[in-house]
Order: structure tokens, then C-alpha cells, then sequence
């Protein structure tokens, strides 16, 4: 009997779409879900000779051929530890699990050691691109070593998205939990970015009192220049769709309040961690924070009454000055991204190409964008900070006044700017060859003898300031 080429567990949204992904490719998958009728009604709709169905675990593990492949497609946490459990007894040596869910990179690197004393491999890949992305073309994260990486590359190859080079939007990230880290970061950057989209929405609303669909044809006309990109193309079609449960547009019906799934959060504990700045992604999610307290808002909006100014710049224009700082802005989120994922790699030994990062986010993916072509560009000549990059520092020289101008409009008027602001200044400061943290070191050396560090003199020092 002929056996299949992966398996597949965890039949919701995403890994149904991602099994269907994989039997459109001619793959023979076999798929197993903890709710037999799940499998039953899947199975019914969609099976076919490359999709085929499983009862009990014991009847999938059979059903794959050696070594075995085996995506999770199941809740992040617990739940991964618990169905590795009950696989551990089923496998054999160098049989791969591969968790394709939002694990966090730390729990992805304990289960890829433990299974590793066990001679099993583990893989933590991250995809992006949602249900859509994992029917028809995802970007694909995988970390883990390089002979799993060998054994899925074919397959994870065929059913990844394109880049604009039509390459497969997946590349090996790194060893242990490379794949989840870069994913986290994804959504990091993923954050800061409909931050900043938000801030321009809450501009051209509160400014200029624009209509829904004015506001769309806007994002719509802004997509197709610099900040052409997937979150821009979906933002007029979310701004123009009308509500069938009333006579208004649906946008004005959505509570301002936003959730998380935690990958934000994750972002910036583990810059704080690391000491590496990401002030934008920090905002976008200190942002969502504050959006939850809409009680407390909403008494102290009537307590702060915010005074009614007049525009003194034309929409066009305005929007003139808008397109350039939300490209500024999203530089600085990508800066900040890249950043982060460079320190993490140093730190940990996994040799992340940055380059091929940014490629494999130029298709699939929720921040795929034509900016994403520059920088996987520009990375490739040289792997270095963005800022310190030729064609970056160009575009960044043009688009920071605008950036400045935004910032003060938003001041003025009292619209919250916190993504766009955090921006700006992240850029003042890693672009400042002198800052005023020496004030700081000066303060801490007084208060506790903590010491300082001189420009004229190696070594620490300590003063006593009373004297």
C-alpha cells in the first residue's frame, strides 16, 4: 500500500485550508482531528485520492511514509504539548513535527531540544496570510535544523506564495525557534503598521470630517503609490463596505475597541529583554491597551473638552504630506523588525539571512507590500541597519518632513499620533550622534552610585556631587 506524503492534525480554518493547499499540489495528505465528525464532514466536502481521512491516531501515523511529516494546525500552549505526547510513543527516529501554529519561540525551543534528546525533529514554522494565504499561497517561517528542513522543503516550496520574482515566498530561517521568532516579529511590525494606518484614518476623520467613502477612495488612490501593499488595498474595501444591519457604513458600527492574540506583546517583552528599541511596535500595542479602557475614555472625553480648529492645509495636500510620513512610518516599523530579529540572531547563533526574510514577506503574508522589495533589495548589498542603507536613507531624507508636518497636525488638532510620533522620534534619536542620556547617567551617579562612563577616559566613574 502506498503511503502518504505528510499528515496533517487540527482540522479548523487554517489547517483545513493549508491540507486543501497541499492536496492541490498533488501531495497525498492524510489529516486527523481530535472530533471524528470534524474529519467526517471535511473528509465529505473536499477528500479526494491525495486527501484522505483518519479515524485514530494510530491509523494516521501508519499512513504516513518514513520519515514521518506531521504539521500541527492546533491552539498554541497546552495543547501542543498534549498531542506531542500522544504521538511520541506512535513515532520512530527522525520522524518530523512540525508546529505551524503561533507558538511562542521560547516554548518552540524547549520542545525542539526535549524531542531532539529523543532523536525526533521538531520544527516551528510560521505562517502568515491567513485562511485566504493557507488555501492559496502562504509565507512560510520554518525553523528547526537543516536535514527537516531538507525533508519538507519540496512541499512547503510548492504551496507557498510568490514573491515578485515568482520564488516560493519560504526560506530555512534558522536552528530551534528561528521560525516562530521571525513570525512573532512579523506580527510585531504587522502592529505598528495598522497603528500607523489607524492614526491616518483618525487624522482624515477628525481633521477634515470625511465620510467612510471618502476615506476609502483616499487609501484606495494611497495603495497605488509607495505604500502599495495588501493592508492598504483591504483598507478601502473595509471603509467603503456598507452594514446590512442598518443604513450606515459598517465601519462606523465597530466598538473602538481592539483585541490581541498576544504575538504584539511577545514582540516588545522580548525587545525589553533584549534592550533593542522598537518604540512603534510598543505604541501599536500600548495603542490596543488603551483603546480597552472605552469607560474611562469616554468620561474623560467630556471632562477634556478638545477645542474645534480650523485646517489651514487642503485635503490634497494634507494627503500629500500623509503618504510620505506613513512611508517614513513604516520604514521605521520595518527598521525597528529587522533590528530586533538581527540582535536575536546574533545572540543565538541562527545566522538569519534578513534579505530573505524580507522576500519571503514580499507575497502571502499580512504586511506583504512593495516596500518589502526595497528592502529585501537593499539588504542584500549590504546587511546592515536600514537607515545606514543608500536607497533607505534617500527615500527617509524625502519623506521625514512629512513626517514632522504630520506629527504636528496631529498635535494640533488633539488627534492621538502615538505610532506615528514613536516613529519620528526613534528616527531623531538613532540618527542623534549625542543625546541626553549622559543628563540621565549624571542623575543615577548622584542618586546611587551607580558610576558613569567619560568621553575623554576609559574606565567608570563616581562622583560625589555634594562636595
Amino acid at each position: 500500500m502506498t503511503k502518504n506524503n505528510i499528515g496533517l492534525i487540527g482540522l479548523g480554518t487554517m489547517g483545513s485550508n493549508l491540507a486543501r493547499n497541499i492536496a492541490n499540489k498533488r501531495y497525498k495528505i492524510s489529516v486527523y482531528n481530535r472530533t471524528a465528525k470534524t474529519t467526517e464532514s471535511f473528509i465529505n466536502k473536499f477528500g479526494n485520492e491525495n486527501l484522505v481521512g483518519t479515524k485514530t491516531l494510530e491509523e494516521f501515523i501508519t499512513s504516513l511514509e518514513s520519515p514521518r511529516k506531521i504539521i500541527l494546525m492546533i491552539q498554541a500552549g497546552k495543547a501542543i504539548d498534549s498531542v506531542i505526547a500522544q504521538l511520541k510513543p506512535l513515532l520512530e527516529k527522525e520522524d518530523i513535527i512540525i508546529d505551524c501554529g503561533n507558538s511562542n519561540f521560547h516554548d518552540t525551543e524547549r520542545r525542539y531540544n526535549d524531542l531532539a534528546k529523543e532523536k525526533l525533529n521538531f520544527v516551528g514554522c510560521g505562517v502568515s496570510g491567513g485562511e485566504e494565504g493557507a488555501l492559496n499561497g502562504p509565507s512560510l517561517m520554518p525553523g528547526g535544523n537543516k536535514p527537516s528542513w531538507n525533508n519538507i522543503k519540496e512541499i512547503f516550496s510548492s504551496i507557498a506564495a510568490k514573491d515578485f520574482n515568482e520564488n516560493p515566498c519560504v526560506t530555512y530561517i534558522g536552528n530551534g525557534g528561528a521560525g516562530h521568532y521571525v513570525k512573532m516579529v512579523h506580527n510585531g511590525i504587522e502592529y505598528g503598521i495598522m497603528q500607523i494606518m489607524a492614526e491616518a484614518y483618525d487624522l482624515l476623520r477628525n481633521i477634515y470630517k470625511l465620510n467612510p467613502e471618502e476615506l476609502s477612495n483616499i487609501f484606495r488612490k494611497l495603495n497605488k503609490g509607495i505604500l502599495s501593499s495588501y493592508l492598504f488595498e483591504i483598507s478601502g474595501k473595509v471603509l467603503n463596505k456598507k452594514d446590512d444591519k442598518s443604513n450606515n457604513y459598517l465601519i462606523n458600527k465597530i466598538l473602538d475597541r481592539a483585541q490581541q492574540k498576544g504575538t504584539g506583546k511577545w514582540t516588545v517583552i522580548n525587545a525589553l529583554e533584549s534592550l533593542a528599541p522598537t518604540p512603534t511596535i510598543a505604541e501599536a500595542v500600548f495603542a490596543r491597551n488603551i483603546s480597552n479602557n472605552k469607560n474611562l475614555r469616554e468620561k474623560l472625553s467630556k471632562l477634556y473638552i478638545k477645542k474645534n480648529v480650523q485646517p489651514t492645509l487642503s485635503v490634497k495636500d494634507f494627503t500629500k504630506y500623509l503618504e510620505n510620513a506613513l512611508y517614513a512610518g513604516m520604514l521605521s516599523s520595518y527598521a525597528q523588525g529587522f533590528g530586533l530579529i538581527k540582535n536575536a540572531s546574533d545572540k543565538n547563533n541562527w545566522d538569519i539571512n534578513l534579505s530573505e526574510v524580507a522576500r519571503i514577506w514580499e507575497g502571502g503574508c499580512i504586511i506583504r507590500a512593495q516596500i518589502l522589495n526595497v528592502i529585501h533589495l537593499a539588504l542584500k548589498e549590504k546587511n546592515t541597519h536600514l537607515f545606514d542603507i543608500s536607497k533607505i536613507s534617500d527615500d527617509l531624507k524625502k519623506s521625514i518632513p512629512a513626517l514632522r508636518e504630520i506629527v504636528i497636525q496631529g498635535v494640533k488638532f488633539g488627534v492621538p499620533v502615538p505610532a506615528l510620533s514613536s516613529s519620528l522620534s526613534y528616527f531623531d534619536e538613532i540618527t542623534s550622534s549625542h543625546l541626553a542620556a549622559n543628563f540621565i547617567q549624571a542623575l543615577r551617579d548622584y542618586f546611587g552610585a551607580h558610576t558613569y562612563e567619560r568621553t575623554d577616559m576609559e574606565g567608570s566613574f563616581h562622583t560625589n556631587w555634594d562636595i
